[in-house]
């Protein structure tokens, strides 16, 4: 079965009307053993780079295709990982199989974090790339080879989770100079198999068009990072675990301390538990930042625990 699958899939490289998408760039692809997350983290002096170059699957692989685009590198490339071939040989099948292989650029990662970067000889200089420990860092149209040696270097020494580790990345290539045309999109992309469920992102950001790309990029992340913690309180509340909700929601708290959602969360949590007097100062700090949360706020049935308190009542009206 495996070996039909490598020649069909072959087969339709072959004969397929190969994308041509211009999108000259640099990235990096990543794995994290830790926790088995996967991810891409790219930017260009083109719209929306975030819409063509990342692919990745949960517990499979990350794909950065890129120079002249052919998605299928990204659709097809996952499937063969997936079916067992090693970064390598998909990047072998994939640009044999290809025509137009020389102004192709991509870079793999696996599961178990091998990783392969290739580079066509008719991609615009200066363009290459570079394998490390737990990632590979390719670029194309970039100032020199230094961004993707940077790029490298800031992976292996930021501490944290991936995604971290990959705007790190992406920022260090963009202070050695990144792409020669300048910047204006960027993106960061993060999976991770959650049990129970098929949907894998864990990460989903892009700047499509910004004088920015990587301050908005962070500021985002900043953003993600913070919410992040909520999506995990409600896991753990649905799993029935109220203890772990309520700190969970305190460290959404500490990393996103001017987003109301914090507070409101950390409030309806504190609520369910019993304690309504910190329920009441969070709830409080929420709809002052955020007037609008009040009807919300008059409904919700996490909520109950502060209904006969006489200051919500006030701080609904």
């Amino acid at each position: 079965m495996k070996k039909i699958f490598i020649i069909l899939a072959l087969t339709l490289l072959a004969q397929a009307a190969w994308g041509t998408v211009p999108a000259n760039t640099f990235s990096i692809v990543g794995y994290d053993p830790a926790t088995g997350e996967l991810g891409v983290a790219v930017a260009s002096k083109y719209f929306a780079v975030g819409s063509v170059v990342p692919w990745a699957k949960a517990d499979i692989g990350a794909i950065a295709t890129q120079a002249w685009v052919n998605a299928d590198y990204g659709i097809i490339g996952l499937e063969l990982l997936e079916k067992g071939m090693t970064p390598a040989e998909v990047v072998d099948s994939l640009t044999k199989a290809d025509t137009l292989s020389a102004r192709r650029q991509l870079g793999i990662i696996d599961a178990k974090g091998r990783a392969s970067s290739f580079t066509g000889a008719g991609c615009m200089t200066w363009a290459g790339g570079m394998t490390g420990k737990n990632c590979a860092a390719q670029g194309n149209i970039l100032v020199s080879q230094d961004v993707v040696v940077k790029m490298i270097a800031a992976f292996e020494n930021t501490k944290g989770e991936l995604a971290a580790k990959l705007l790190a990345a992406l920022i260090a290539g963009d202070a050695a100079g990144g792409d020669s045309r300048g910047k204006q999109s960027a993106a960061l992309y993060v999976v991770k198999k959650e049990p129970g469920s098929r949907y894998d992102r864990k990460i989903d950001i892009r700047v499509d068009d910004n004088p920015e790309p990587f301050k908005e990029l962070s500021r985002l992340y900043h953003i993600a990072s913070a919410l992040s913690h909520l999506e995990e309180a409600a896991r753990l509340n649905q799993q029935g675990n109220l203890a772990g909700a309520v700190e969970e929601a305190r460290l959404s708290v500490q990393a996103g301390p001017e987003l109301p959602e914090t507070y409101y969360d950390l409030a309806c949590y504190l609520s369910l538990s019993g304690d309504t007097e910190e329920a009441m100062e969070n709830i409080a700090t929420a709809l002052k930042m955020a007037p609008g949360y009040k009807s919300m706020a008059a409904g919700d049935s996490d909520l109950t625990g502060l209904r006969k308190i006489k200051k919500f009542q006030e701080l609904i009206k």
